[in-house]
């Protein structure tokens, strides 16, 4: 970073930055200011043209000024005096802006500047002029860095509870909660009115877990059945029985869970394959994120990746989101040697022909390039998905887990984990799971299960 002093500068100098406004930018100015204006918030269809915006506050673009001035014409060093802003039109999240300084004359120390914030096409956001006193030493140094934010909040999935309470709770068949936290988590759902579980297992072990966490079973049917395979069938039974809409996972190994599901004569297939979803709330992403398949399906072939696609987009239907799917791969250009890029485009086509429904599907897209816009901007794609990919489709079992877990684990998400193509939705949770994480599984299984009741 360096700076031009007063000396050096001349009337005509020039500075511009160009800035790519995000959701998180208003998140940050809010906390930092105090400006909680639901408009730039939340996304508001304030036009009235039915799309949903967030509009980016004045100030937050007169500090994009700032910005100039501080760290390139002048630069370090820079008092300011005095500015004057017009406002113009505004600006929204998503959009890039170009911000400009000119010097226009100095004298005594002090220099004045004309100062611009403009679209990308040189539409005029604000206009103005700023005073400043110009630093007269030489400041030249690479060694600045400010330190990240991270805007940390689960907004999403809070959302999500909001809706599922008011439902009917979901008769769940919770298999072998026989440990403190599988079975924290279903009757934590259950005070909140999100399921109403049914808890096959081991009694014995099922009374102990609950004095282990203090909890009363009164009022909760118990059905004691030995072994892990014993229960898992007997929660088959009861869909099939419709005494259960959905299943929940306990502690038992996964395997043993679908093993029965999977039974032709007596499981609970109905045609698609079993494709597991991720639905994570990260920190500053703007919607919840799906990563699919992360648990399942090791290496998927087209025809299970197009079942992997198809399920996640209806559940992004029925959660009142509109799917952008991303299908992932280390490039975004078709490579033959590379089996998942190849994946990739025959599923963007198969949705052009209508072979995938209800979503837009874009591939190959790099993991950089589908879910930031600048990203994608550098690389010239275009298109709706390019950027704003809700639903990422991983090449395999083991690249989804390990972006699953980096979400949760380095970013702070937190995720619910739900597997699709059933009967009915199977809630399925890890050992290492928050409690927020198994009550979001809960309510979003309710919110599909009701959804497809509808």
């Amino acid at each position: 970073m360096t700076n031009r002093t007063f000396d050096e500068m001349q009337p005509g100098d020039r500075a511009e930055l160009r800035r790519l406004i995000t959701a998180d930018d208003l998140f940050v100015f809010a906390a930092a200011s105090g400006n909680s204006n639901p408009m730039h918030l939340t996304d508001t269809d304030v036009d009235g043209n039915g799309t949903a915006e967030r509009i980016a506050p004045g100030m937050f673009m007169a500090s994009l000024i700032s910005a100039v001035l501080g760290t390139q014409l002048p630069g370090p060093g820079t008092l300011y005096r005095r500015q004057t802003l017009d406002f113009h039109t505004r600006a929204h999240a998503g959009e890039e802006v170009i911000v400009r300084a000119e010097v226009v004359s100095k004298a005594e120390g002090m220099v004045r500047l004309r100062t611009e914030v403009t679209h990308a096409d040189g539409r005029q956001i604000l206009t103005g002029e700023a005073e400043v006193i110009a630093p007269v030493e030489k400041f030249d140094r690479e060694d600045v860095e400010v330190p990240g934010l991270v805007v940390q909040r689960h907004r999403h999935f809070e959302a999500l509870l909001e809706r599922a309470r008011p439902l009917p709770a979901l008769p769940t068949a919770v298999v072998c909660p026989n440990e403190a936290k599988s079975l924290g988590g279903a009757l934590l759902a259950a005070r909140e009115g999100v399921i109403s579980p049914i808890l096959i297992g081991e009694a014995e072990a099922i009374r102990r877990a609950a004095d282990e966490i203090g909890a009363d079973l009164g009022g909760i049917e118990v059905i004691d059945v030995a072994g892990d395979a014993a229960a898992a069938e007997l929660a088959c039974r009861l869909v099939h029985d419709h005494r259960a809409a959905a299943v929940m996972k306990g502690r038992l190994h996964t395997d043993d869970l679908l093993k029965p599901m999977l039974d032709k004569a007596h499981g609970l297939r109905v045609g698609r394959r079993f494709t597991h979803v991720f639905v994570m709330d990260v920190p500053g992403h703007p919607e919840p994120l799906f990563v699919t398949d992360a648990a399942i399906n090791i290496a998927p072939d087209l025809a299970t990746k197009m079942d992997i696609c198809q399920n996640a987009i209806d559940l992004a239907l029925s959660l009142g989101m509109e799917p952008r799917v991303g299908v992932l791969s280390a490039v975004e250009t078709v490579n033959p040697a590379i089996q998942s890029s190849i994946d990739a485009a025959l599923l963007s086509k198969m949705a052009d022909r209508g072979q995938i429904k209800g979503g837009q599907v874009e591939g190959p897209l790099a993991m950089d390039n589908a879910v930031d816009m600048g990203a994608a901007r550098t690389k010239g794609l275009k298109g709706s998905v390019a950027g704003r990919a809700n639903i990422l489709v991983v090449p395999g079992l083991d690249a989804g887990n390990m972006l699953a877990k980096q979400l949760a684990f380095i970013s702070h998400a937190e995720g619910a984990g739900l597997v699709l193509g059933a009967k009915v939705p199977v809630i399925l949770n890890s050992r290492s799971d928050s409690p927020m994480s198994r009550l979001a599984s809960c309510a979003v299984a309710a919110i599909r299960h009701f959804a497809g009741a509808r």
